[in-house]
């Protein structure tokens, strides 16, 4: 809020009257949308553990499953194998189904968070029609890693990025300097100076 008030407070200031007023409530107001947006550092490590561990998450259900486990006992034996927060997650959904819930009711409530939609959706419609999962979380299992092979490229390209940034803004200084204020002062000395 602070910060947002900083910014409304400087256009305002910076350009005065009402063209101030309007850059400064402008300004103000895409400062704190930014910072709603803005994710806490602990929920950012949060989701990017459970996709890392989503993977590893269903080809262990998988193995479970194709072992001649219920999915209940899969999803216990995976939440006690990973722990951390997706272990949690699923430890969870295993409590919820051995105490009798519904199993799509139980699924559901992991469908809101953003990279267990799809386990959760695939959950959902197994136990509904009653067909085996084991394919069908291999093939999640494949989509995740993919997914998470693209995050981690997409993350190594906007470092480059990220790097070249500082280094163009040290050499526009010297570019300016060194390649248009001459060609500038020179032809100004033509135009003034005939």
């Amino acid at each position: 809020m602070v910060l947002c008030a900083i910014v409304g407070l400087t256009a305002f200031l910076a350009l005065g009257g009402a063209t101030g007023l309007v850059a400064g409530v402008t300004g103000s107001a895409i400062a704190l949308e930014a910072a709603r947006r803005r994710q806490p550092s602990w929920l950012r490590q949060e989701r990017d553990r459970v996709m890392t561990d989503l993977p590893l998450a269903v080809d262990l259900m998988v193995a479970c499953l194709r072992a001649g486990q219920p999915i209940a006992g899969a999803v216990d034996m995976t939440a006690g194998a990973l722990g951390g927060p997706l272990g949690d997650r699923l430890a969870w959904v295993g409590g919820q189904l051995r105490l009798g819930a519904a199993p799509e009711e139980a699924w559901r409530a992991m469908s809101a968070e953003g990279p267990l939609a799809a386990l959760a959706r695939t959950m959902s419609r197994a136990t509904l029609s009653g067909a085996p999962v084991a394919d069908v979380l291999t093939r999640l299992a494949d989509d995740a890693r993919e997914e998470a092979r693209s995050a981690a490229s997409a993350a190594a390209r906007r470092v480059g990025v990220q790097v070249v940034a500082p280094l163009g803004l040290c050499f526009l200084p010297a570019f300016v300097c060194l390649g248009i204020v001459p060609v500038v002062a020179g032809l100004a000395g033509d135009v003034l100076f005939p």
